[in-house]
């Protein structure tokens, strides 16, 4: 069985990047995608199941909307990932609103046609579902962008390009290759998203110098009894103005984030199996392992002891 690179490996003490940590801890992956062309004018509706979802224009422009949020324009070179969307419409930048939704149809093996059948294509993009390998995926996604979507990136551009020419290249292994290079994106995407995101996120709070300092003085030191005092000192505000600051940057209160930091950890040591339980406790700030064992099970409603059994 194919192992994954050691790009996705976990070590606690390899960064004190947020966004790192929490996206390693993700193991993000692409893992299915196929080509699309559209010509004329359409429109696409998907009614969708959550999975993450993302689209990398490689010639043309379309309009997208998501979950109900006003339609958002991408044009070549943008790449846009959705860790959770639910109802999606693409369409033709030129569609009206009463636009009939369209079928598509292959036309080769992976490549998909929508619009008018013959003719160039107005618009070529590469589109698919990705996953997130952890278990903890859940607990880990609401702290990224609703929507994260990069342009202007020069990095962005030379990775667009080697898709485009993957893409119509037939070279051996090219499927693995555009999911190595989709992967890159995905981290892109998360690493630069945050920094136009209106809705609460991780990426949010880090485009925000003073809440990027707490942070990082969270994911730096897990164990450490922090407070709310403490984490406003490191972010130099009041306690008031921190709090208020943090939980509408982040959509959680500081002691929250905190707790399920503290825990996603805790769920990645006790699946390694090779800590002990006062060693899990101590790495993610409790004072001994009867104190560890209650917290985790009201968290994650099973003792750690049957968590690390059952989820190796």
């Amino acid at each position: 069985m194919f192992k994954r690179l050691d790009f996705f490996s976990f070590s606690p003490a390899m960064t004190t990047d947020p966004l790192a940590e929490v996206v390693t801890l993700l193991q993000p992956a692409a893992r299915f995608s196929k080509l699309v062309e559209c010509a004329g004018s359409w429109k696409i509706h998907r009614a969708l199941t959550g999975n993450p979802f993302y689209y990398a224009v490689l010639d043309g422009a379309c309009q997208v909307a998501v979950d109900g949020q006003p339609p958002a324009i991408l044009q070549a070179g943008d790449f846009m990932l959705v860790p959770a969307p639910h109802d999606l419409i693409l369409a033709s930048v030129d569609a009206p609103p009463e636009e009939a939704t369209r079928e598509r149809v292959e036309i080769a093996e992976g490549c998909f046609r929508v619009g008018r059948g013959d003719g160039p294509a107005d618009l070529r993009m590469r589109i698919g579902h990705c996953c997130f390998g952890s278990p903890d995926a859940e607990l880990l996604v609401p702290l990224l962008p609703q929507v994260a979507l990069v342009r202007g990136e020069p990095r962005l551009a030379t990775l667009m390009q080697l898709v485009g020419d993957e893409t119509r290249a037939h070279r051996p292994a090219r499927e693995l290759v555009l999911e190595r290079l989709l992967e890159v994106l995905l981290i892109e995407a998360f690493r630069c998203g945050g920094e136009t995101a209106s809705a609460p996120s991780l990426g949010r709070a880090l485009a925000d110098d003073r809440l990027a300092s707490a942070l990082r003085a969270v994911h730096a030191r897990p164990e450490h009894p922090w407070t709310v005092h403490e984490l406003a000192s490191e972010a130099a505000l009041s306690r008031s103005a921190f709090f208020a600051r943090f939980n509408r940057a982040v959509g959680m209160p500081p002691m929250e984030y905190l707790v399920a930091w503290r825990m996603a950890l805790a769920k990645r040591l006790l699946r390694d199996q090779g800590f002990t339980l006062d060693q899990v406790a101590e790495r993610v700030g409790y004072s001994s392992a009867s104190t560890f064992s209650v917290a985790f099970a009201r968290y994650a409603g099973v003792p750690p002891a049957r968590y690390g059994r059952t989820n190796v």
